[in-house]
C-alpha cells in the first residue's frame, strides 16, 4: 500500500474509533458493536458536502426527507437487537446502508429493504464501493417482510411506527428478537419484542427519532 494511503487509512480509523469512544462514553455498547463503528466508514454514507459532519453523534438530511440516523441511535438499535449468535437480520428501511453496514460487520447475512428506489440505489453503489458482498437489498414496502428468506434471527424496523405489522413477526423465527421505534403519544420508544413459543414477550429500552414509516413504494 503506497505510503499516502496508508496514513489516510490511519486517519480514518483514528476518527471511526474516536466516534466508537464518544458512543460508549454515552451509550454502552458490546466489544463486537464497538468493532463494527471502527470499521464503518460513515463519511461515504452522508450526503456530499457534509462529510465534515460524518463522525458527529447527529443526524443528517438525505434526500426524500429522509435522515441517517445519529450514530448514537444506530448504536442503540444495534445493541437493542442483541446480534451474538443471529446469522441473519433483516431491515425494514436500508435509507442511506449505513445501519446496514455495521450490521454486516457483526452478523453474516444482512437483508435490507427500502421503499425509495433513489435512496436504494445510492445504498447499492455504497455496499458496491466497499466491497461488500453479505448485504442484499430489495425495493419494496418494507413492511411486507421479505419471505424467500425468511425465518430470520433479527428484524430491525428503521422507521417509527404505531405497531409492528404481524407479517413481521410470522417471518422471525421463535427465539428471534426484533426492534422498532413504537409511536406512543408524541414520543417514539425503542421497543424490543421477542419470539417465544408461548408468543410476542416485550421490552421497552428508551426514547428514539426516526421517520415514520410509510405505505407502498417510490419511484
Amino acid at each position: 500500500m503506497p505510503q499516502t494511503a496508508h496514513f489516510n487509512t490511519k486517519i480514518r480509523f483514528q476518527k471511526h474509533k474516536k466516534m466508537a469512544d464518544e458512543i460508549a462514553k454515552i451509550c454502552p455498547i458490546s466489544p463486537n458493536v464497538y468493532d463494527a463503528f471502527c470499521q464503518s466508514e460513515r463519511e461515504l454514507f452522508v450526503p456530499q458536502g457534509m462529510s465534515m459532519h460524518a463522525y458527529k453523534l447527529d443526524a443528517l438530511p438525505l434526500v426524500a426527507n429522509q435522515w441517517i440516523s445519529s450514530p448514537l441511535t444506530v448504536a442503540k438499535m444495534t445493541e437493542a437487537l442483541t446480534c451474538k449468535g443471529a446469522d441473519s437480520v433483516l431491515e425494514i428501511g436500508c435509507g442511506s446502508g449505513y445501519q446496514a453496514l455495521i450490521l454486516s460487520k457483526i452478523i453474516r447475512r444482512v437483508f435490507t429493504i427500502e421503499r425509495i428506489e433513489r435512496l436504494l440505489k445510492e445504498a447499492r453503489e455504497r455496499f458496491k464501493t466497499l466491497g461488500i458482498t453479505n448485504i442484499h437489498t430489495r425495493f419494496d414496502d418494507g413492511q411486507n417482510g421479505w419471505r424467500e428468506f425468511a425465518p430470520y434471527d433479527r428484524i430491525l424496523f428503521s422507521a417509527s411506527t404505531p405497531e409492528v405489522p404481524q407479517k413481521l413477526f410470522e417471518q422471525l423465527k421463535v427465539g428471534g428478537i426484533l426492534v422498532a421505534p413504537i409511536e406512543k403519544g408524541d414520543k417514539q420508544i425503542i421497543t424490543r419484542f421477542i419470539k417465544t413459543e408461548e408468543g410476542i414477550r416485550k421490552e421497552t429500552i428508551g426514547d428514539c427519532l426516526f421517520v415514520p414509516v410509510k405505505d407502498g413504494r417510490e419511484f
